[in-house]
């Protein structure tokens, strides 16, 4: 695993979705009638690329649940702050994340909830937002999954947030494409005290999976 140039995982191919090439082989659908079929026989994660503020290198690990229903990033140091005397930079963190996962032919997969777990430290009139927007690499739709964590807050948190049925977004049937992620967290102060300090630490996003069949 390892850390690279935004540059290299921004997607050369979006938009070209919408072309269609006439006479061209229809490309195999994913099959309308199970939105959560059982996961195929494997499936392992064969590369994991990252880039941000939020994610210096060397800080990132993913791991893909056993029975393939969740994958999940590890940050070690993706911790967003605002106070007297800190640039306003470290109140907004971001980080690109480019999954490249192996599995059989035929299969299709999307992501369709998240679980933050992290650490806040937010007072009264401080808000944290932190979302994560994906979609495949060669795809025009994007999801978006968000949270806002207002304060008075001090603790851990694990929130979910789930997406409705007609905002999922599916891998492409006949092709592998790579899966971005950005996830960002930023800090708003509307308290009026400039002196107020909060800070938001996000440890472990856990993004659910659901797996169904192509069909051509």
């Amino acid at each position: 695993m390892k850390a690279i140039s935004l540059l290299n995982i921004v997607p050369i191919a979006v938009g070209l979705g919408a072309c269609t090439n006439v006479g061209a082989p229809r490309e195999p659908r994913p099959a309308s009638e199970s939105l959560a079929a059982d996961p195929p026989a494997f499936a392992t994660i064969r590369s994991l690329s990252w880039a941000g503020s939020g994610c210096p290198a060397g800080t990132v690990a993913g791991n893909l649940a056993p029975d393939l229903t969740a994958f999940t990033l590890l940050f070690d140091s993706y911790v967003a702050e605002i106070g007297p005397g800190l640039p306003l930079s470290l109140s907004r963190r971001n980080c690109q994340i480019l999954v490249d996962l192996d599995f059989p032919q035929g299969w299709s997969y999307s992501v369709f909830d998240v679980d933050y777990r992290g650490y806040t430290n937010v007072p009264s009139g401080v808000s944290g937002v932190q979302e994560s927007n994906y979609y495949f690499q060669g795809q025009f739709y994007t999801a978006r999954l968000a949270t806002t964590l207002r304060g008075p807050r001090n603790g851990d948190y694990q929130i979910r947030d789930s997406l409705p049925l007609d905002a999922v977004v599916w891998s492409p049937c006949g092709a592998q494409r790579g899966l971005l992620i950005n996830v960002a967290v930023r800090l708003e102060n509307h308290s009026g005290n400039s002196n107020a300090r909060g800070s938001i630490t996000l440890v472990t996003p856990v993004y659910g999976l659901q797996w169904r069949r192509c069909v051509l």
